[in-house]
């Protein structure tokens, strides 16, 4: 009898500590389930680029505060939040601006030059010729068409086109 209840009572607790560990697993996934889901949903919603051919930035959400900066057709930004038709947005230096929504677009990524000077190709290499605009100053800005190893194919407003390297430009 005494082997009885001691056998009993181990198959009980094998059965409540695999219950546990069961629950324990299904909650850790559930959690991390939705944490990925709204982490890539913040990510994916965050990235914008000037859609119209020129965009001013402001200090405050409103046509009422001074203007900071003008800028061009392609320049990328990351959507820090909103204020009514106005985006809080932050350039590649982390300076932060205010610019009407209507100006914006997410439906394509956009890149800037964030060194002082970038050197835009024929090819996706070194080995290829630079394309006659090349040497653009820091803030060039650009629409990303595709990706090719550390190199990128863009396009500027003008739509010329010609590959760049990836560690010379911002992308959002």
């Amino acid at each position: 009898m005494v082997l009885y209840n001691m056998v009993r009572a181990n198959i009980v607790s094998r059965r409540i500590n695999f219950r546990k560990g069961w629950f324990l697993l299904v909650k850790l996934f559930s959690i991390f389930l939705v944490f990925f889901t709204v982490f890539l949903t913040f990510e994916e919603a965050q990235a914008l680029c000037v859609g119209n051919e020129r965009a001013n930035l402001r200090k405050g959400p409103g046509t009422k505060y001074r203007k900071l900066w003008e800028v061009y057709k392609y320049m990328p930004f990351k959507k820090l939040g909103s204020k009514g038709v106005w985006y809080r947005v932050q350039d590649l230096d982390g300076d932060k601006y205010w610019i009407h929504k209507k100006l914006t677009t997410s439906s394509y990524k956009c890149a800037a030059v964030k060194k002082e000077k970038a050197n835009f190709r024929k090819g996706p290499g070194t080995k290829y010729k630079k394309v006659s605009w090349s040497g653009q100053p820091k803030y060039f800005s650009m629409k990303v068409l595709k990706k090719k190893g550390s190199w990128v194919y863009v396009e500027d407003e003008q739509k010329d086109r010609a590959w760049v390297h990836r560690g010379l430009i911002w992308i959002q």
